[in-house]
């Protein structure tokens, strides 16, 4: 049936990386295994009828075959065995004995014919770039990802693809965040699609700090990224996206220069009276090279100011605590520029020296006079 022999810590990594996609529930009990099989290499898949991730493995294959084991359990017992070499077989009942070291294991498997196939992608447009690259750009924008399923277009960020490169946008009705760079590859000319948040997180765990390329391909129906010997393939979100570029002021008369960590540290602390429970804007008074921030809940009261670079002329304008502080933190850069025009439009915040890689853009909270 598939008997095969391996190094442990090459394949506890293959089934902690395809049991990311692998569903915690389903009326299909396939659908809470991984799908094991050899031949010349061996492979492993796991699939949740949204995302499906698959990766190959260097193995000695002694006999070609295929089974389904429980992602849980076949997961703990590799994570428990000593740091050897696993000996798998699987006979025709799909009952599996694993074994490394001293330890043994005697474990039922499922048929491979009830494991839904993953859905092939046709490469009709495709582009290639660094991992470190795309896995900082979706870590970048991925906060901003809508969790509202009435718009379902926006629980997945926009990639847009053009001989500039690469634009990826995310939006939830009250910011977006974009992020912009070169490709290393593009091929059928300018494309794009929107790919949903949830694959895109798993996205960002498959690609490596390192200069090797990602393919990105775009299917008719489904999108696949292929990093190394690792496929992920994931539905693409149908619907219009928001007109991002429509969506951004460009008239701020107000530019302002601030250090990202120490605005951060200011929110940080006038929000400790600001909860879940006791939701309350925090009101920002900018005035010449200096920002007063203050917030007032059923818990108290907390002021702070923060040094900055430039004339707010008096603006007072409320924000998010969390909005505002999660731009903050997720901006690539030691000094970012707030550019702002009245106290009902948006903020922009862009990295000082950044070009225009970056850019996030913040609604503000009407404030109570």
């Amino acid at each position: 049936m598939l008997r095969f022999s391996c190094e442990k810590a090459l394949l506890q990594s293959a089934v902690a990386t395809v049991s990311r996609a692998v569903s915690a529930k389903s009326s299909i009990p396939a659908l809470e295994g991984i799908l094991l099989e050899g031949d010349t290499a061996l492979t492993l898949s796991g699939y949740n009828m949204q995302t499906g991730i698959r990766t190959t493995m260097g193995a000695e294959v002694h006999e070609a075959g295929s089974i389904v084991l429980s992602a849980r359990l076949f997961g703990e017992i590799i994570r428990k065995m000593p740091d050897d070499i696993v000996v798998f077989a699987a006979d025709e009942k799909l009952q599996v004995s694993l074994s490394c070291g001293d330890a043994s294991f005697e474990i039922p498997g499922l048929s491979a014919e009830d494991f839904p196939e993953l859905p092939e992608v046709d490469e009709d447009n495709c582009i290639a770039m660094e991992q470190r690259t795309l896995k900082a750009m979706i870590g970048e924008t991925a906060f901003a990802v809508s969790t509202n399923e009435s718009r379902p277009v926006h629980t997945g960020s926009l990639f847009e693809i053009t001989d500039k490169g690469l634009t990826v946008v995310s939006v939830d009705g009250f910011r977006l965040a974009l992020r912009r760079e070169p490709l290393e590859k593009m091929e059928g000319g300018a494309f794009s699609f929107v790919a949903p948040g949830n694959a895109l997180k798993e996205v960002e765990n498959i690609c490596a700090d390192s200069d090797e390329l990602i393919t990105v391909v775009r299917g008719k129906r489904h999108l696949l990224f292929r990093a190394g010997d690792t496929q992920l393939i994931c539905r693409r979100l149908e619907g219009e996206f928001l007109d991002y570029k429509n969506a951004i002021p460009t008239s701020n008369p107000i530019a302002l220069e601030v250090e990202t960590k120490a605005l951060l540290e200011s929110l940080d602390r006038v929000s400790v009276v600001i909860s879940e429970k006791l939701k309350s804007p925090v009101r920002c008074e900018f005035d010449l090279d200096r920002v007063r921030l203050w917030a007032k809940s059923g818990t108290g009261e907390a002021k702070d100011a923060c040094p900055l670079q430039g004339d707010g002329k008096g603006l007072e304008i409320g924000f998010n605590n969390r909005y505002l502080m999660d731009a903050l933190r997720y901006a690539p850069a030691e000094k970012v520029r707030l550019e702002m025009n009245t106290g009902i439009s948006p903020c922009i915040i862009r990295p000082v020296d950044g070009g225009d890689n970056f850019l996030y853009m913040v609604l503000p909270v009407r404030l109570k006079a």
